[in-house]
């Protein structure tokens, strides 16, 4: 999915300047211990799957529905594994966000993984002594998300 209308709505009344959003982050993992990535198509980087919410989506609905929309995954959200912030972060055309990032330890209810939108180049599942290079950030929610007693993190 491309930047959702209320997004380029914004953008034509302030332009690149930096914009406050709300993103999830949905680390999922299958039944062999496997996480599903993504590979980026605005910038070829392998990452966890990510997304901006909706005006009034709740995070963990909307983590569901970027799942399925990047990867065609039904997955189902767990717990909660960190909130903090990202960014700012400069897209190509120019503007600047800021997100305020929920991630999600999620499990993989059912479907096969494929680019199921333009958001992606590749999708998959890789083995956790597999991974390749990643977003920054995204190993740490993986690490975070593997310990079951871990409480949510919060970044300082």
């Amino acid at each position: 999915m491309a930047t959702p209308d209320y997004i380029l709505k914004i953008r034509q009344k302030i332009g690149n300047d930096p914009l406050w959003l709300p993103a999830v982050r949905g680390i999922v993992f299958d039944d062999e211990g496997r996480v599903l990535l993504g590979q980026r198509s605005d910038n070829g980087q392998w990452a966890l799957i990510t997304g901006m919410l909706e005006p009034g989506e709740h995070p963990a609905p909307g983590i569901v529905r970027e799942i399925f929309e990047e990867t065609a995954i039904i997955a189902e959200p767990e717990r909660v594994v960190s909130v903090g912030t990202v960014g700012p972060v400069t897209f190509p055309n120019g503007d600047v966000c800021e997100f305020l990032d929920v991630a999600f330890r999620c499990r993989h209810v059912s479907g096969e993984p494929r680019v199921n939108d333009d958001e992606s180049l590749a999708v998959g599942w890789f083995r956790l002594d597999e991974l390749p290079d990643l977003m920054p950030g995204h190993l740490a929610s993986i690490h975070l998300a593997l310990d079951p007693a871990e409480a949510v993190h919060f970044e300082p």
